[in-house]
């Protein structure tokens, strides 16, 4: 069987985390990976024997991969991604997909010209508890929606490559690297909303607390946000969907439905449901499926249709027309 070639640029949180991904994955060869750091590359080639570079750039015009997995600090998305369009035919960028919505109008452009395949790693999407809330407003499975909650927390990241994170001119901070992942949803799941309220309170550089209202006719959806936890705080993603004829709650790795007659668990299976530790991520289901389906359109040639290059720039766009 011929495998995806996949090259990894960054080797931190993030990139060990994928890396770990690809490694369950019979279809896949890492055959690169790049980081500033020399012995944090060595160490994520190891388990596949991979070519270590420091240079990212010279990792594209060397290895040539099918797969060129982009995990890089947000403020250098664009240019490592940019060098890579027309080279690689299928790029994944972690969200958020760029910094700015200059980068990425400039990145769709490039995409224009040179024909290649963009994914966004707006994993939410891919969580089998946000899939199945997704049918469910879909098919109207519980009647027309009434309210949607939707929420992660968290204290500070401390894992990330040189504190990057809380320098809001490189990450965005909270708002950009932590509530676009319910914002991206939200547009996914039910397009755009006719109005938009969003309050922040700025608690440090990065560290703001957002919580953003959005009217869709009968229903509304509220979403908030934060990195301003305690650090013994755990880290929650959260969703309540109220249903004329049920209510779908998930928290705390588990999705329950109410009605008028009971409460009972809905069970749901996952890709990997064995524990890991990165950062604040427990379980690599949604991330599995996510890479997987990025790695089987390189592998068949197909168009990637889900969380594309498109769809990463609108959600950035409304974060940085809406939520600051």
């Amino acid at each position: 069987m011929k495998k995806v070639r996949v090259g990894i640029l960054g080797c931190n949180y993030m990139g060990k985390m994928h890396a770990d991904c690809y490694g369950r994955m019979e279809n896949v060869q890492v055959v690169a990976v790049c980081d500033i750091n020399e012995a944090t590359a060595e160490a994520a080639a190891a388990p596949f024997g991979a070519k270590v570079y420091t240079d990212g750039k010279a990792l594209i015009e060397e290895c040539a991969p099918d797969l060129l997995d982009i995990c890089l600090p947000t403020f250098l998305h664009k240019e490592y991604a940019a060098a890579a369009m027309g080279k690689v035919p299928y790029i994944v960028i972690e969200k958020p997909v760029v910094r700015t919505v200059e980068e990425g109008e400039a990145l769709l452009a490039l995409q224009a010209q040179t024909g290649t395949q963009v994914g966004v790693g707006h994993v939410i999407r891919f969580f089998k508890e946000y899939e199945y809330l997704k049918q469910a407003l879909d098919e109207e499975r519980y009647g027309r929606l009434v309210n949607l909650t939707l929420r992660r927390v968290s204290p500070s990241p401390a894992w990330d490559w040189a504190s990057w994170r809380k320098d809001s001119g490189k990450s965005g901070g909270a708002i950009l690297d932590l509530h676009i992942h319910d914002i991206d949803y939200m547009l996914y799941a039910l397009g755009e909303p006719l109005s938009v309220h969003s309050v922040k309170n700025t608690l440090g550089e990065a560290n703001s607390y957002v919580c953003t209202a959005c009217r869709y006719g009968d229903f509304t959806v509220s979403v908030e946000g934060t990195w301003f936890l305690p650090a013994c705080y755990p880290f929650n993603m959260y969703y309540r969907a109220v249903f004329e004829n049920a209510v779908l709650e998930y928290d705390k790795g588990k999705l329950w439905k109410y009605d008028s007659e009971k409460g009972e668990e809905i069970i749901l299976g996952t890709a990997e449901a064995a524990s890991v530790s990165f950062g604040n991520v427990s379980e690599l289901g949604g991330y599995l499926e996510e890479l997987a389906y990025f790695v089987a359109c390189a592998e068949q040639g197909a168009p990637i249709t889900r969380a594309t290059l498109a769809d990463g720039v609108r959600s950035l766009r409304f974060i940085i027309e809406h939520c600051y």
